[in-house]
């Protein structure tokens, strides 16, 4: 049975970079694919951004059975570092500064059972 999990990330943003590549780098490691049809085969998910200047903090909201968090940790963690193959050779326009485990907050919840029967 699928669990809901959360991680987070800090990263700089080079000029001319786009704030969604580092969002679409982690459907890419979780999906193969940035456009895919539903479901997500390992980790249904959701990646909310908040931009300040050059910084960008991700929350990475998934659910996925217990035994394969630390994949899916370990995929996230490899996208938001560079470290993952991207699809037509797009260039990685930011640096991770930090990425850690979180707790799903109270507020998400309901969109966590919902990422759970996806």
């Amino acid at each position: 049975m699928r669990q809901a999990y959360a991680h987070e990330a800090i990263l700089w943003l080079a000029a001319g970079g786009d704030e969604r590549a580092p969002g679409a780098a982690v459907t890419v490691a979780l999906c193969g694919h940035w456009d895919h049809q539903p479901p997500c085969p390992l980790a249904p998910h959701f990646v909310d951004m908040v931009r300040d200047d050059s910084e960008l903090r991700l929350r990475v909201l998934f659910s996925t059975e217990p035994g394969n968090e630390l994949e899916v940790r370990r995929r996230i963690d490899l996208a938001l570092s560079g470290q993952w193959e991207l699809p037509g050779d797009l260039p990685v326009r930011w640096e991770l500064r930090g990425c850690a485990p979180a707790a799903v907050r109270p507020a998400e919840h309901a969109h966590a059972a919902r990422l759970a029967r996806s």
